[in-house]
């Protein structure tokens, strides 16, 4: 029964918060879709068998789905949860039908409807930040150094104890959080840090160290770290025109970051060990709702701007990969071939398969009792 309970408190969370975004994100293209004229046959939350479900006015199928690792719109004319075109059923389409087919809308109106579910969770992470920010506040740390650890990057480098810390590599630095996350995806790289010095302004180049550093939620992450350590931390709560605009500050922070961690690991100056799968967020989701429900909902919203960034890869399978094909269609004049798109979909899954295993191994390599069962074969 402690095991029941134990698991039930990962999957829970986990299962909520990826149900919130992706209902956000179809969501996104089902309103797009519907003020363009689209019928809209599906509406699907998880893959697979329905477990229950209703029809709206329209005509619409709502349903949860057995598995939870995704969703889907599937619209009239579409041949799979993908949006791939029914040939068939849309050669025997009448004038009338043809209007409410997605297939048969102009490029612009499918072009809006695919970009409507990333932008659906861009703007869903602005609004749990924004509401964060207005009635809980956002975390606040002056950039100042409070103590330099012995034998670390920030000794050899020089820094002393307030010292306050105004950019990195020319970047403004306006929260000792803003300086951790740059320096946490800079390790064994050289940073210029612009530092106010009894009134004077000087440069000091830091290198940070690669170490293995709490992640918060009982597990661990390798990261860049120089070695200091200020006091304490403060929530400042905004007004709701200031928490807008800090959380899409916030929100761009994440899609940057993300893109710094992808350059580095196709540069070769970081693995691709800390992408996690679904059993590495269902991990972490249990862990920071047993920390914080506060925590859940930021991590939620992180989870959204992750999910809706993957999804505008140009990645046929994914949103990206129809936008990419519209891209062609738009300078060719025409569409690609069934044959060609039919390949790009195949390779797409391939990739997106891949990925998943990829992530999935890491999730399990972090086990302890997989690392011991692997240990004895090795």
């Amino acid at each position: 029964m402690e095991f029941v309970t134990n698991l039930a408190s990962y999957i829970v969370p986990f299962v909520v918060v990826l149900t919130i975004i992706v209902f956000v994100h179809e969501l996104g293209h089902y309103w797009v879709a519907r003020r363009c004229g689209v019928r809209v046959e599906v509406f699907s939350i998880g893959f697979g068998p329905e477990l229950f479900g209703w029809y709206d006015k329209n005509g619409t199928r709502w349903k949860i789905s057995a598995i939870p690792l995704g969703g889907f719109v599937k619209f009239f004319g579409d041949a799979d949860a993908a949006s791939g075109a029914d040939g068939a059923a849309i050669a025997a389409m009448s004038e009338a039908d043809r209007k409410e087919s997605f297939h048969y809308k102009g490029l612009r109106a499918r072009s809006a409807i695919v970009v409507a579910g990333p932008v659906a969770n861009f703007l869903f992470a602005i609004l749990v930040y924004a509401a964060l920010f207005s009635v809980i506040g956002q975390p606040f740390t002056p950039p100042v150094v409070g103590e330099v650890m012995p034998n670390s990057a920030a000794a050899d480098a020089g820094l002393k104890s307030g010292d306050r810390i105004t950019a990195a590599d020319g970047t403004s630095i306006g929260r000792f959080q803003d300086l951790q996350t740059y320096v946490a995806l800079r390790a064994e790289t050289p940073i210029d840090l612009t530092v106010r010095r009894d009134g004077s302004e000087q440069h000091i180049t830091v290198v940070p160290r690669r170490v293995d550093a709490s992640n918060g939620v009982g597990g661990t992450e390798r990261v860049g770290q120089i070695g200091i350590r200020t006091s304490g931390i403060e929530f400042v709560r905004h007004d709701p025109a200031t928490s807008v605009v800090l959380a899409a500050q916030e929100t761009w922070q994440v899609v940057a970051n993300t893109f710094t961690y992808l350059g580095r690991i196709a540069d070769g100056r970081e693995s691709g060990d800390q992408l996690s799968g679904p059993l590495g967020i269902a991990k972490i989701s249990g862990d920071v709702a047993k920390a914080s429900w506060l925590g859940l909902i930021q991590l939620m919203a992180t989870l959204s701007v992750a999910i809706g960034l993957i999804n505008l890869f140009p990645v046929p399978m994914l949103d990206g990969g129809h936008l990419l094909f519209y891209g062609i269609e738009a300078l060719r004049g025409r569409p690609l071939g069934d044959r060609a798109q039919e390949y790009g979909f195949r390779i797409g899954f391939a990739l997106v398969l891949s990925l998943f295993l990829f992530a999935t191994w890491n999730d399990l390599n972090r086990l302890p009792v997989f690392n011991f069962l692997t240990g004895l074969f090795s």
